[in-house]
């Protein structure tokens, strides 16, 4: 076992690491609520650095691609010149889409840690559980419900002021 795997796992069960880590991630969210867009945030850390960071932009951008997941796991790819994220742990404020978890069980990342729940479109367990599906030949420790207080109340009032906006301009 290498020396990062040993980091990796002597650190993966770390709940204030866990915390500090969706901090940042929630950082990020808050940059895609300053854009008018869904307030989803995610962080990709390896040996307790963060190497990469995304936050949605699929209005901004103009794509269905533009989820934060996907966004820091082509930010992290880059930076290790490899495709193949297998010393890392993603951090997301909200439980992955279905492209999301499955680009994340296509990286290799072993460990996903989740702040809240999506019952209406996750797909790391709400609806169905693509990262720790045995029928892949990846599986992901998922980590779920950290932060989850402050990652719900995140997406609570940028869809509450979203609503009260949509009805001030109907006059």
């Amino acid at each position: 076992m290498t020396e990062t795997s040993n980091i990796y796992r002597n650190n993966k069960n770390d709940p204030a690491l866990d915390e500090k880590f969706m901090k940042e991630a929630i950082k990020q969210a808050k940059k895609a609520a300053e854009l008018g867009e869904t307030p989803i945030g995610c962080v990709i850390v390896r040996d307790n650095k963060i190497y990469a960071r995304g936050y949605n932009r699929r209005n901004t951008d103009h794509t269905t691609l533009g989820h934060a997941e996907i966004t820091a796991i082509k930010k992290a790819s880059k930076k290790f010149g490899d495709w193949r994220l297998e010393d890392c742990t993603l951090y997301v404020t909200l439980e992955p889409c279905q492209m999301c978890a499955g680009a994340i069980v296509q990286a290799r990342i072993p460990r996903v840690v989740i702040g809240a729940m999506s019952p209406k479109s996750g797909c790391a367990g709400s609806l169905m559980n693509i990262l720790e599906s045995d029928k892949f030949n990846h599986q992901c420790e998922v980590r779920r419900l950290v932060l989850e207080e402050e990652c719900v109340e995140l997406m609570s009032n940028f869809f509450k002021n979203l609503r009260r906006r949509l009805r001030e301009s109907k006059g």
